[in-house]
Order: C-alpha cells, then structure tokens, then sequence
C-alpha cells in the first residue's frame, strides 16, 4: 500500500495542480487536508475518475478535509471524537484497503498562533483529544494510520532556522510533548524512524522567497500504530510538486507499507 499525506491549502483554488500530483505519485490513499470547501462542493467527479472514492468533511472557506482510496470507505467518521462540539472540520476517519483493512485517519490539526493565546490553548486541547481517540485506535490491534498536518515541528532539526520559529506555536515545547506522547502510546512517525534525516521539509512559505532558499519545515507525519509500522519499507517527501505551477505551500509524504 502506499498511502500519502497532504494538505493542499484549497483543493478548488489549485485542481489542476492536484490532480496533477495525485496522478504522479499514484498512491492507494491519500488524505487530504485544508480543503478550504463545504462537503458538497469537493470536486468528487474529477476525483472519482482518477480511480478514487472520497470521505470527505468540509467546511465553508477554512479548514476541511478528505481521505481517497482506490478500495470501498467503509465506517466514516467525521470529526473527532470526545470533541463533538468543535465546529472546524479538522477530522475524518476510515476503513480501507480492501482484503488488508486499515484503519485511517486524515488530520488538521490547529495551527495554534498567535502564541501565547486561545488559538494556542486550542491546540493543546485538541490534542489531547486527539491523543484519546489514537489511544483507542490501539485497541484494535490492527493497522492504525493517523496522517495529516500536524502543525507540529518535532526537532530544531525540522527547519531551517529554529531562532525563526522560537517563539511559533508549531515549535513550542507544550506543542512537541504533546506529538511525542502519541509516540509514546506506540505510534511511529515514519519519516524519523525510517530516514532519519536532519533539514527536511514538508512546507515552504510563499512569502520571502522560502522555497528558493529551502527555508522549510516539517510538519506533515504518518504516525502508524505497531501493526502498521511494522510494515513499513519507505518514506519519501514528494519534493517537486511544491516547484509546479499555482503549488500548495505543503507537499506530499508517502509511506510504503507491505500489508500483505
């Protein structure tokens, strides 16, 4: 299986640009993230006839989220559980994969600036929501993938200048224990344990010229549960499409897990 994370910053506003890279990386499932678009208003034609079924869970101008696959969606849940009275669609999960079912997660997880504040007291409260609901999933003892935007820059390692980010949301200390907690249940973050490499980004500002200069950061994970991670053979960062035309300013990670 491989199955991909990206938030696409409008799926509309940057359609051909998406349709381009799903093409390209040919994945089995992918999750989608910052639809920017209510639920009805997802391009589901263009998707479907790229081989896909869509779960989807948008919301008007902000937020939003997806998950498609090349095999049935089964048992969709929109939204977090345990937090059924936020209002931002920032949660779905599936059940995929056809005759290897696994359990999938796509997630946008709050931003949390201006830091110190609500926005950032959100995020933390989100989490451990989040961190609730990744603990039950364990209980399946089965594969568990919980992909998304995690807002959450694990290491100084994972940008180009930590001086820059210090005073961030995405790199504060509250922020990077409460995404090495859901570690601690047993989840693998797979770009870390598989390459294990130092200054590579998943995100570039439009702003400054950040791409040309690969100021970067990574926030984009797969986070899979012992079942999952034991399967996995590759990590890779789908660096080029954020050098296509009208980009998003995230890009593509996409795991390569042997479920059979």
């Amino acid at each position: 299986m491989k199955i991909a994370t990206w938030n696409v910053n409008s799926v509309k506003a940057r359609l051909p640009t998406v349709l381009e890279v799903l093409k390209t990386i040919d994945c089995d499932v992918i999750c989608l993230q910052e639809l920017k678009c209510e639920t009805d208003a997802f391009p589901y034609m263009e998707i479907e006839d790229l081989g896909y079924e869509a779960a989807v869970h948008g919301q008007k101008t902000y937020n939003g989220v997806a998950i498609l696959s090349k095999t049935n969606i089964e048992d969709v849940v929109k939204g977090l559980p345990g937090n059924e009275d936020d209002e931002q669609s920032r949660y779905i999960e599936v059940t995929t994969g056809g005759e290897t079912p696994v359990r999938v997660a796509s997630i946008y997880l709050p931003n949390g600036n201006p830091f110190p504040g609500e926005k950032f007291d959100y995020k933390l409260s989100w989490m451990k929501y989040l961190e609730a609901r990744a603990s039950d999933l364990l209980k399946l003892e089965e594969p568990v993938i919980l992909a998304g935007d995690y807002n959450v820059i694990p290491s100084d390692d994972d940008c180009w200048d930590p001086s820059v980010w210090a005073n961030d949301a995405l790199a504060q200390p509250e922020s990077r224990a409460a995404f090495q907690r859901l570690q601690w249940l047993g989840y693998t973050e797979s770009f870390a344990s598989i390459e294990a490499k130092s200054h590579a980004y998943t995100f570039w500002d439009y702003q400054r010229g950040a791409w040309q200069k690969d100021h970067g950061i990574r926030i984009d994970h797969l986070l899979l549960s012992p079942e999952a991670g034991d399967r996995l053979e590759k990590v890779e960062i789908f660096k080029a499409a954020r050098g296509l035309e009208k980009p998003s300013d995230h890009v593509p990670v996409i795991g390569h897990l042997k479920l059979t």
